[in-house]
């Protein structure tokens, strides 16, 4: 079967291209640069140059296909709004204009629990709990825009599914991870609130199963989260993840109420200044990363057949051993 991927070059796209080739899939996956082109190409995918604007190279190379799926995404937590509007919205329309062009059988849309931040606390939360009516932080705005998009368009000629994996982690991260690192070595990291609260979190190859098993099972206009099993502690597992790598966080912590404190008055700082670079510390930070954020996946089990394939140890033990920490 041949399958096409948006976003091949990142870190959950490469470990969709080696998820679908394990299935004897031919993949194919965009490239809007030098560096992507080798990347996807170095993933075991043939790439096809061009970026989300550009709908007659993604119709191209989406031609002959079955399935696509859609992981590119602009996943910062600040910058200008066009921006965000540009990759995730218009993206996504362009990306669901090609497919239709193109004959592809089934769309399936990786969204993020985050377009759920600004509606309260997200907690046990499942798919029928509706958007916020005032999402915090563009990408939050966006991811739902793009949401919404996706599963309005869905019809007999193109099927679309969604699933919402939660902390996507594990070993060739190039996007949390580092930035974790980095904060902790220039000693910008502080736990907010303590850290001890519980998170969801879903390995990269568990996303892959969940993305597979969506292809295949999921019920058009559907949506399903994923994750590794049962919360955990952010402040336990963040810490075990960063020791993978030789990298202790240490114990500094902030009260919540002073980050929330700090991170409205930065927000409200660099707007007014158009300063393009992130504050240091955005509400959205607070919200994903200093207060409990679980959800439940009970439906991908129920209608997906979807169970994880790597569990949190096995995840973190491969990440020490890729990292050569003893």
């Amino acid at each position: 079967m041949q399958t096409f991927v948006t976003g091949g070059s990142g870190f959950l796209g490469r470990a969709l291209i080696r998820g679908l080739r394990e299935k004897g899939h031919e993949v194919r996956a965009l490239a809007r640069s030098d560096a992507a082109v080798e990347t996807v190409r170095a993933a075991g995918a043939e790439p096809v140059r061009g970026d989300l604007a550009d709908v007659a190279a993604m119709r191209d190379g989406m031609a002959g296909c079955q399935w696509v799926f859609h992981s590119a995404a602009m996943a910062k937590n600040w910058g200008p709004r066009r921006d965000f509007i540009e990759a995730n919205v218009r993206g996504t329309e362009h990306v669901l204009e090609a497919s239709l062009e193109a004959g592809v059988k089934r769309l399936i849309h990786v969204s993020t629990e985050a377009v759920l931040v600004g509606g309260g606390p997200i907690r046990n939360a499942d798919e029928t709990r509706p958007l916020p009516q005032y999402p915090i932080s563009l990408y939050a705005l966006t991811k739902g825009m793009a949401e919404k998009q996706v599963v309005a368009a869905s019809c007999p000629e193109r099927e679309t599914v969604v699933v919402r994996p939660r902390f996507i982690w594990g070993k060739d991260d190039t996007t949390v991870l580092p930035e974790l690192i980095r904060a902790v070595r220039e000693g910008r990291w502080a736990w907010i609130g303590g850290g001890r609260y519980l998170t969801s979190t879903c390995h990269v190859r568990n996303v892959v199963e969940g993305c597979l098993l969506a292809a295949e099972r999921g019920k058009a206009k559907e949506i399903y989260f994923l994750t590794d099993g049962a919360p955990v502690e952010l402040r336990d597992f963040i810490t075990r993840m960063l020791q993978t790598q030789g990298v202790t966080p240490g114990k500094r912590a902030i009260p919540h109420a002073l980050a929330a404190a700090l991170a409205w008055v930065g927000e409200s700082a660099w707007s007014f200044l158009r300063v393009r670079r992130p504050p240091p510390i955005t509400r959205f930070d607070v919200k994903v990363i200093g207060e409990e954020v679980t959800v439940n996946d009970r439906k991908a089990r129920e209608e997906l057949g979807y169970r994880p394939v790597v569990t949190q140890e096995e995840g973190l033990r491969e990440m020490t051993a890729g990292a050569g920490v003893t």
